[in-house]
């Protein structure tokens, strides 16, 4: 069953199918953080170490269903992944590749309209810790549950272009690499700005 989502204010809602993850996880690394501090949301998106709680699906298991005007991208780097927010309250909500035939996306939980443990329920606890060396704080590190994710991340994604399961992304145009919206590029200061360990915000 369908689980709904929406950022901040309500503005963009949609629904993402818990049938469709591959695996949940803990990212600790600092483009994470500077992606939340840029939007101003690190306080609302950030755990006490710097960790983002993200679920790692297939596209076509996430749907818009209202307020698609309000999706907008950035990018920390000319050639970084596409990250996806709603611009009508900045909420942080996705991570893609910026090639399409990539069929992942890494969904931010935060935004997720279900209580904690239906969530855990749904898609099982966050136990992968990724990027532990980055954390603002020590982080015990997950090697073999990490290994386990990874691989079943992978093997999804593989089994999805053999499948053709990657055609359906609502974060590109449809038969084609290009973005519904085109991303708006960090520079190299500001990049560096929002990725000092200088508090959640």
């Amino acid at each position: 069953m369908a689980i709904p989502f929406h950022c901040t204010c309500g503005a963009l809602q949609g629904e993402i199918e818990p049938s469709h993850a591959y695996a949940r996880a803990t990212c600790y690394c600092r483009d994470c953080r500077a992606f939340a501090r840029t939007l101003g949301r690190g306080g609302d998106v950030l755990d006490g170490m710097g960790g983002v709680d993200i679920i790692a699906m297939l596209p076509a298991g996430l749907r818009i269903t209202a307020g698609r005007a309000q999706l907008a991208c950035l990018s920390l780097s000319p050639k970084g992944l596409l990250r996806w927010y709603a611009a009508c309250c900045n909420t942080p909500i996705a991570n893609t590749p910026r090639d399409r035939k990539l069929p992942y996306v890494g969904f931010l939980s935060h935004c997720i309209a279900a209580e904690p443990g239906d969530v855990d329920a749904a898609f099982g606890p966050s136990r992968i810790a990724l990027n532990t060396a980055s954390a603002e704080g020590q982080v015990a590190a997950t090697p073999v549950r990490t290994a386990l994710g990874v691989l079943r991340i992978m093997s999804g994604v593989a089994a999805a272009r053999l499948r053709g399961r990657g055609a359906a992304n609502p974060f590109f145009a449809a038969g084609s690499s290009r973005p519904v919206v085109e991303p708006r590029v960090l520079t190299l200061q500001q990049r560096a700005d929002a990725s000092r360990p200088s508090g959640p915000a």
